[in-house]
């Protein structure tokens, strides 16, 4: 359901994604772990359409990103980086001007906000604006419109990012809800959702995939934890505290 084939992306000659491949099948919420600056963000954007790759393919259902873009984004829901959102709108009417960009209208229209909105647990935030809400209330109203139209597909950039920990629990309980009918993909910085939601681990460092494998099996290849392994798996390549240290003596 998700694909990424030999994905690159550049910035002023800077490769910030290099040759990035991997699959997510429906059944399978995927961790996307790595260090700030590692290609987390631009590989989920390109993914999600919103960003072309320099080389290599993006797929979403079997639709390319790039050259079927629409048809792709229709079996998509994604959650970007820092939840962007209308700040004037309030999240209910976030929601529906979303799902009218889709084709909802009438009683479906009704129908897909409120069940969107419930399962995001927006409670009597849904009628504020959201420019006014605080910055995990932001976040919620932001994955009820991901996930607003039930796609097959979703793609989430720290979907827990500023949430309290009632919050937090709640996000993780609806992924695990949804996770037997989606293929999903989330960005973390919070190993311990790995080992609670996930059933693989990617992780990636200097633009480059390090691992593909589940949890357990990554744990027991690089670390006897899961943060041990990813401190060995995302340490750059050119480490100032290491390279400060004196050398051996002759």
């Amino acid at each position: 359901m998700i694909r990424a084939d030999r994905l690159i992306k550049r910035f002023a000659g800077f490769t910030a994604v290099d040759e990035v491949s991997f699959t997510v099948e429906r059944g399978e919420v995927v961790a996307f772990l790595g260090p700030n600056g590692a290609g987390k963000s631009t590989t989920m954007r390109m993914l999600a359409g919103c960003l072309e790759p320099d080389d290599g393919r993006a797929l979403i259902a079997d639709f390319d990103c790039h050259i079927d873009r629409r048809a792709a984004q229709t079996h998509l829901g994604y959650l970007p980086e820092g939840a962007p959102a209308y700040p004037s709108m309030t999240a209910r009417g976030f929601v529906r001007f979303g799902l009218r960009a889709r084709g909802y209208s009438g009683a479906n229209l009704d129908e897909a906000t409120r069940v969107a909105l419930d399962r995001a647990q927006l409670g009597k935030m849904a009628d504020k604006a959201i420019g006014a809400l605080s910055k995990g209330y932001k976040r919620r109203a932001a994955l009820a419109a991901a996930i607003a139209h039930d796609p097959p597909v979703l793609i989430l950039d720290e979907p827990t990012d500023g949430l309290d920990p009632n919050q937090k629990d709640g996000v993780r309980a609806l992924i695990s809800e949804m996770a037997p009918k989606k293929a999903i993909l989330i960005s973390t910085h919070l190993l311990d959702e790995v080992e609670a939601m996930c059933s693989r681990a990617v992780i990636i460092a200097e633009g480059r995939i390090k691992a593909d494998a589940t949890p357990s099996e990554v744990m027991a290849r690089f670390g006897g934890s899961l943060e041990s392994a990813f401190r060995g798996l995302t340490r750059p390549s050119y480490d100032p505290v290491l390279s400060d240290r004196p050398g051996p003596r002759a």
